[in-house]
């Protein structure tokens, strides 16, 4: 969602590099562009105003650091802002009452019920919490079902709400039933309308009435960009919000919707929705996404993610066979699946300070999901002698590989070289301790001053 605004507030603070000091005059340009980047990505034109004048107020008073570049304190000036905007600091869910009552909220289309099931996957695995939903959306065809689905796909408790039954009367009878199940959480997964209206919020206000939720959070679409501000506001007047779950954070939105919508309605972000897998929910953490905007990296994050989804032995393993120069096809294999796990390759670099660049190059070097089988083909059609050790791969060898796997030299051809290409890219990734990261070290980024 930030790559273009990232480009463009990286270039304004390229020009920087090579200056003696930092001074107005100077810095005149980059704010300006970062200024017309911040309105382009649809940011609040207040908001704009106040993070330029706070960056500007600090750049021109900042004593530049000895062995540290005006680019570089410039880039730190503009880190901090951009985490004071976002919010500052991560703000918990509040699961402290037993049994919570969580009320999702928001436009039809947010991707209310996809989150409720997001959450409650999060709430269980993080933090050890018994979760069961609550349909309580009477009107849209099939959202009680949807619910339902997704509750049983996933393990969780889901109380048998009908469309016959009043909303009032579902959370009521979920209440008992939920102290009955000894669950700790209550996820309600609320009605919503194309528009906003006030047969909506009067219905909300009275559900709100039933029990005081521990969370009230708004789910908003990031796509909307300054239109989720409004939305955002209308909801907290009405509901009293806690929260946000900002959605579709994965697609094209240009970022104005997080940049604006915190220090506009002071309401935090809590989560972000990243995929459409029910797994594909982040914790919102300001300093980290800050780090992401500026290509500063966010190893913290990478970690998490590598702990949850990848056989940790296997990394041990393939990491010592890079260390030692051992790395072979059939770890190559082992490797694109667990890098698959994780959103592949070039997601994964876009993770690593430095690395957006390269990460833009890697697209056409990683393989897509769909060359995965004809991957695995041409490796499981080598000898083990072949897979050990490429280097045997003559032409006679390939073309027997091509034949055995049912696809073409040129597609062995185009195998090797993309081997050859994340050999060396993986060595590099080790020398830079991403191997102790994926294991489990700590590697947190930090500012050279």
């Amino acid at each position: 969602m930030f790559e273009s605004l990232s480009d463009k507030i990286l270039g304004s603070v390229k020009k920087l590099r090579g200056q003696a000091t930092i001074s107005e005059s100077n810095i005149e340009e980059a704010i300006k562009e970062i200024r017309m980047s911040l309105l382009e990505a649809d940011v609040n034109f207040k908001v704009v105003k106040n993070f330029i004048d706070r960056v500007k107020a600090k750049a021109i008073g900042a004593e530049v650091i000895k062995n540290v570049n005006p680019g570089q304190m410039f880039t730190k000036i503009v880190h901090d802002e951009l985490v004071q905007t976002l919010g500052g600091d991560k703000v918990d869910v509040n699961v402290r009452e037993n049994p919570s009552v969580i009320m999702m909220v928001g436009l039809q289309g947010a991707g209310k019920t996809t989150s409720t099931a997001k959450l409650g996957l999060y709430l269980r695995q993080k933090l050890g919490k018994k979760v069961g939903f609550v349909p309580a959306d009477i009107y849209r065809p099939a959202a009680i079902e949807q619910l339902q689905i997704l509750a049983k796909q996933n393990g969780f408790s889901c109380f048998s709400s009908t469309t016959e039954m009043k909303p009032e009367d579902i959370l009521t009878q979920a209440l008992a039933w939920a102290k009955k199940e000894m669950i700790d959480v209550l996820l309600l997964d609320t009605a919503g309308r194309l528009q906003i209206d006030d047969e909506l919020m009067k219905e909300l206000e009275d559900l709100k009435q039933v029990i005081t939720p521990t969370e009230i959070l708004l789910v908003a679409d990031a796509m909307l960009g300054q239109q989720a501000v409004s939305v955002a506001e209308t909801f907290h007047q009405r509901l009293g919000l806690t929260g946000l779950v900002l959605t579709k954070v994965d697609g094209d939105a240009r970022g104005g919707a997080a940049l604006s919508i915190r220090e506009m309605t002071g309401i935090p972000i809590k989560f972000m929705g990243v995929g459409e897998k029910v797994s594909a929910l982040e914790v919102f953490h300001p300093d980290r996404l800050a780090g992401r905007i500026l290509d500063m990296g966010d190893v913290l994050s990478l970690v998490e993610k590598a702990q949850e989804v990848m056989d940790h032995q296997e990394v041990e393993k393939s990491a010592k066979r890079m260390m030692n120069n051992e790395f072979t096809l059939t770890d190559f294999l082992s490797q694109i699946q667990q890098l698959k796990k994780m959103g592949g390759l070039e997601s994964m670099l876009k993770f690593l300070p430095g690395m957006g660049e390269i990460s833009k190059q890697m697209k056409n070097m990683t393989p897509p999901d769909s060359e995965m089988k004809k991957i695995e083909a041409i490796i499981n059609s080598m000898t083990i002698q072949e897979r050990e050790d490429h280097r045997v791969l003559n032409g006679s060898r390939r073309q027997r590989i091509a034949d055995g796997s049912g696809t073409r030299v040129q597609d062995v051809n185009k195998l090797i070289k993309q081997f050859e290409e994340a050999k060396k890219m993986m060595s590099g990734m080790m020398k830079m301790g991403l191997g102790k990261a994926m294991r489990g070290g700590k590697s947190p980024m930090k500012f050279p001053f």
